[in-house]
Parts: C-alpha cells; structure tokens; sequence
C-alpha cells in the first residue's frame, strides 16, 4: 500500500486505519485488564459471603498470579517471530483474539479446570496479539517516521482508555453481581474487538500480510564496524536453553508446589534452600555468563549500549517489583483495609466525580468514534455497525453503574458479634451467624452495627434481615434477599460448613451513601497517565529534560514516595480499623508518575541504543527483565498477609518504600558512568 492510498482517508490528520488499531487495542487492553483487576479478589475471597470466591490464601494466589504475568511476558517474542516468519502480522492478531477470547469465555464458568485453561489461553493469545498490534503501526509508518511518534501516542491512549474502561465496568459488574459477570464481559468485547478488526481490512491493504520470502543480495549486506556480525556459538545455545528450560520450570513450579504440592525441583534441595531457588541462582549464573560473553565480543561502542541497557534492565526489575503491587497486595489491601464506604457530602462528591470521570473520557473517546465512521463507513460498514454495537454496550453499562449508585437506599442495621481481644489489647468482633450462636460461650456478646446499601429492594425500619460479609475481614457487609439466603444455605450444606447468614435488625433508613468498589481504585492509575502524560512529555521536549539514568532514578523514588504514604498510613491499623481512601489515592498518584518517568523511555532507549540486527535479542533481554519484577511483584506481594500477621501492613508497605527508593539513588548516583557508556545517545 503506497504513502497516498494510506492517508486517502484520514482522521485527525492520520490514516483511518490508526484508530481502527487504536479501538482493536482498547478492546484487548478492556479484556485484560478487566480480567486482571478481578483474578487476586476472586481467589482469596471467602467460599461463603455475598461474593464469594476460591478462599486460597494471598501466597498461593500471587504464585499463580504472578506465574501468569511472567509467561504474558515471555511469549510475545515467539509470537513475534511466528508472525514475522510465517503468518504476517494480520493473521497473528486474528489469530491472538481469538485464543484470548476463548480464554475469557473459560475462565466465566468459574471451575477449576476452567481458570486454568483461561489463563493458558490468554498467554497463548497475547503471545500472538501483543508484539503485532505494535508492529502493525510501525509497517504503516514505516514511510512516515516524522509522524510516528503522535501515531504512537495516539496508540497508547487507546491502551489506557481500555484499561481504564475493563477495570471499571468488568470490576463493577464482577463485586455487584458476580464474577462470571466481570470474566464474561472481558470476552465479550474482545470478540467485538476481533470482529470489527477483521471488517476493517480494506482499510490496511497489504500491511500486515503474510511476509514474503527475500534473500539478501551481496550488495545489501552492510559492513559496519559497529554492526559487525556476532553468531551465537554452540555454547550460547546451549547456555540459551538452559536458562530458558529453568525460567519456565521455576514460573511453573512456583504455584505447582505451593498449590498443588508438586516440586518439580525438590531433587535439588538443599539444607538450607528449596530447589527451586537453587535451579533458579543457575539459571541467573547462566544467563548473565551469556549476556557477558556476548557484550565483550562486540565493538566498544556497541559493548558499552548494550551493557547500558543490561543496567537498565536491572533497575527495571525493582520497579516492577513494587509498581504491580497493584495488581496484587494493594488491591486485598483496598478490600480489607480502605474506608470505602463514604457518607453524606463525601457520598454526593464521590458519585459526581465518579461520573464525571466515567462520562467525560467516554465522551472524548466516542467522538473519536463519530470522526472514524464519519469518514469510513463507506469502506468498512460491517465494522463500523460493529464499534456502534461495542459503545451502545459501554454507555449501557455506564449508565446502569451510574444510576445504580445514585438510587442506592442505605440503612443503618444492627446485629449481635462475638468481642474478642487478643494478647496485644486488640479487640476484633466475629459475627454470629444462625450456625455458630453458641460457638464462643467464652466470649462476650455485643451489638454492633453498619451500614448497608439496597438497590432492588426497600427496607423498613424494625424488620429483620439476613446479610452476608463482603470481605474477608468481616468489616462490611450487604443485604441478603430471599435468592441469596437460599444459596447461601444450600453453599453450607454442601461444604458443610457455616452458611455465613448474619441475621440483622434495620435500624434507621440514611442518606448519601456510597461504597467504591474495589477495582475503582485500579483505574486511577490509567486515569493519571491520561491527566499527567503531556506534562511529562513536554518536560522531556523541554531543556530541563534530565539525563536516562536520572529518568529512572526520578521514577523510583516517585514510586518509593508513593508507598511511603501507604506506609504512613497504614501505621497503627488494627483488625477492623481502616484508613482513608486518600491514602491509597494519592499513592497511585505518585506510582504512575513514577511509571511515566520510567516505563514509556524504557523501551525507546533499546531501540536507541542497540543496533537494528541485535534489537530482537535485546528486546528479549528486556522483556525478561519485566517478566522477572512482574513475577516477584506476586510473589512478594503474595506474603502481605503473612508480614502483616508477623510485623504490621505498615511494614509491608516499607518494603516498597526502602527497596525502590534505593534502587533510585543508586541509579542517579552511577549516572556519569551510565552516561559515558552511551556514547552521546540521549
């Protein structure tokens, strides 16, 4: 496809097909981070309440957790080189929707053997989807290189919109009604996603398309000194597959062991380390050996930028390692221990400004839309009818949130606890539910009350009802109707054990009360990369821009300032004590400025950096490096009930406060030394 057949139709200055790109990468990026927000809740949720989920501990689930972000990490590189070598990049991303829909749809029914094959399916999906959807916005620009940096920041706000879009309507629909509800709906617009994409070929041409077979002539083989050729020996390969074999094996028998008690690696045990670690501190040796002995073979200049991004890659680690707290620990953390039950005039500012923040990027992105069909629904009618289909279903969603919230009727209810006081002269309440009245004749019994929000039923005062606990704390709490009670009893029977039916007097009916969900914290993150994006770039355009050591330094203390806070303010809390949301909203605030200063540069400075024939290979050291914090985040984070239980939550919190923090330091401390090595490259 020429220069003039790809801008024949244009939207806001760009081909057609950039935004038809950008609304396919909204739909996958909806999809999975929809599902992303609500996997860690669903697992550690209780068998019985009024959502309940798996009851594993925190430990068990960040290991599967975290096993999975790895693996998403790693198999874009495959995908990658399938596409570029057999199937072209069109085909890569039908074929990479389509798995990951199926994922979605398996992981709805909520079974065990279903979870896992979902999640299977999505790292295959995205292994296809994730590498190519780049790619096919470089072919497109490839004879535009002046326009596409603004392509690529087109792009990426269609990465954020989808996030921010599935973490809020997947998560609601998830913690109202159910969980099949927030799974199911991520595979929904990932179908949609698929379909509108495949409609839209005309507007792509040959981009894309299955690549042809070239052989390089004598003439095309460059001679520079600087990209002197460095084939990889039979030791590399060897030392290749090894740490390949390790990685993968340790990814898997991390929630293997922990899960299932299946220890691929306790042959290697030693006294005091598990096998696993043993086979993982190998595999490390192996990996940097290579990495090493690679480096050194090459020219000094290229020696040095590839050293530079080595250096990069390992800062990147510690980032990680804190910034996907969010995907883990902070979000049992916004269950369990955040004050998101707000009253009078916090209730009303909490739902204008929910619906502000829902209605306006909605608006914005839709405009979009209109200029897309505006200028293509001659060319492209099937895909058009089906975006109309895909935003007709978010506005519906949107809209029913809303006003579900706005006509919530909240009441003041009392029901009788169980006062329990521990060693420390902390006092906890257990409730007493219809089956364990008589369970503690030890302790003393008190009357407590909450507040709960109906929306499909009204409730008068003196009549008496059933709730259910909402947390694993059992701090909050909602109503249960007659469908509920009977589940709830029918659960019990055949778990035999406590139905966790809560009988409660209505005390008074209340007004303005709101509760978030917990996934509404999650999408602050997107919502200040949208707000705070320009002023960072222009801060790079600007001759204050600082150095790429000092970007990353910048970044993890802005991370460390931002757990800091929770740190401080997760200081003293106590069983059933909760903090102000603020805490944890302002912490977002700083770990996504954190994010700005580090993750977008990253990559840009591989590609920097590193001569176009290695960037492959260098781009996979990368990915590993992200692939490595992903996989410590959940793990790591996966401990915040044991650290908790041991020390305090403002412990844990500090963990990611010092260890960031002095990565940052440390990185800006080494700048003039990282600076020498990238001979002139900023």
């Amino acid at each position: 496809m020429t220069k003039k057949t790809i801008f024949d139709t244009q939207v806001l200055g760009h081909p057609a097909g950039l935004f038809v790109l950008f609304f396919t990468e909204m739909w996958e990026r909806f999809s999975f981070y929809g599902m992303r927000v609500l996997l860690i809740n669903f697992l550690t949720m209780t068998l019985i309440g009024y959502n309940p989920g798996w009851a594993w501990s925190t430990e068990n689930a960040g290991a599967l957790f975290g096993t999975y972000v790895m693996l998403l990490y790693l198999t874009p590189i495959l995908g990658g080189m399938i596409a570029d070598k057999i199937t072209g990049y069109r085909w890569a991303v039908i074929i990479g929707a389509v798995i990951i829909t199926l994922g979605h749809v398996s992981m709805a029914f909520e079974t065990e053997f279903s979870l896992y094959l979902g999640l299977a399916l999505l790292i295959i999906g995205t292994g296809f989807f994730k590498p190519n959807m780049v790619s096919f916005v470089s072919q497109m620009y490839k004879d535009l290189p002046e326009k596409k940096d603004a392509a690529y920041t087109i792009f990426y706000m269609g990465v954020n919109s989808g996030a921010f879009f599935g973490m809020m309507l997947c998560g609601y629909l998830a913690e109202r009604i159910g969980w099949n509800w927030g799974f199911g709906l991520a595979g929904v617009f990932m179908l949609l996603g698929t379909i509108q994409f495949w409609f839209a070929k005309p507007l792509f041409g040959d981009i894309g398309s299955k690549p042809e077979t070239t052989t390089d002539t004598p003439q095309e083989i460059t001679h520079n000194e600087e990209d002197k050729r460095n084939p990889f020996t039979t030791v590399d390969k060897i030392l290749i597959a090894l740490a390949a074999i390790i990685g993968i094996g340790y990814a898997l028998n991390d929630p293997l062991s922990k899960i299932w008690n299946i220890d691929l690696f306790a042959w290697a045990s030693m006294p005091a380390l598990k096998g696993q670690y043993v086979m993982v501190i190998i595999g490390v040796i192996a990996f940097f050996y290579l990495i090493g002995s690679r480096i050194v073979r090459y020219t000094p200049i290229v020696r040095d930028r590839m050293l530079t991004v080595v250096i990069f890659g390992f800062f990147v680690v510690f980032f990680w390692l804190a910034f996907e707290q969010g995907a883990s620990s902070l979000v049992i953390f916004a269950r369990d221990n955040v004050e998101r039950e707000l009253h009078g005039n916090w209730a009303t500012i909490y739902n204008i400004f929910n619906a502000l923040l829902t209605v306006i990027p909605l608006l914005l992105i839709t405009y979009v839309l209109f200029l897309l069909i505006k200028k293509t629904y001659k060319k492209i009618f099937p895909a058009v009818i089906v975006l109309l289909v895909c935003f007709t279903l978010v506005w519906g969603i949107a809209v029913w949130m809303l006003n579900r919230d706005f006509k919530t009727t909240a009441y003041s209810v009392a029901y009788k606890a169980y006062e329990q006081v521990d060693s420390d002269n902390h006092t906890s309440y257990i409730p007493i539910t219809e089956e364990n009245r008589n369970a503690h004749p030890e302790l003393k019994i008190v009357e407590r009350t909450t507040i709960i929000g109906v929306t499909d039923a009204r409730l008068n005062v003196g009549q008496e009802i059933k709730l259910l606990s909402k947390n694993n704390k059992n701090t909050s709490f909602a109503y249960a109707d007659t469908e509920k009670v009977q589940w709830a009893k029918q659960r019990g029977t055949t778990l035999n054990t406590d139905n966790g039916l809560i009988v409660a007097q209505v005390k008074e009916e209340r007004d303005n009360w709101v509760e978030a969900t917990t996934s509404w914290f999650s999408i602050l993150n997107s919502f200040f990369i949208i707000a705070l994006a320009s002023i960072f770039s222009r801060w790079w355009d600007s001759r204050f821009n600082p150095p790429a050591a000092v970007k990353y330094g910048l970044g993890l203390l802005m991370l460390s300032i931002g757990f800091g806070l929770l740190a401080i303010g997760a200081y003293g809390v106590t069983q059933g004590i909760k903090v102000s949301m603020l805490w944890l909203v302002f912490a977002y605030m700083f770990n996504t400025m954190g994010e700005l200063c580090l993750s977008p540069v990253g990559l840009s400075y591989v590609s920097k950096l590193v001569p176009a024939r290695m960037i492959a290979f260098m781009f996979g050291v990368w990915y590993l490096a992200v692939a490595i914090g992903h996989k410590l985040a959940a793990v790591v984070g996966g401990q915040i009930e044991n650290i908790t239980k041991e020390y305090s939550l403002s412990t844990f919190f500090l963990i990611f406060t010092i260890v960031p923090a002095v990565a940052g330091v440390l990185i800006i401390l080494i700048n003039p030394f990282v600076k020498k090595l990238m001979h002139g490259v900023k």
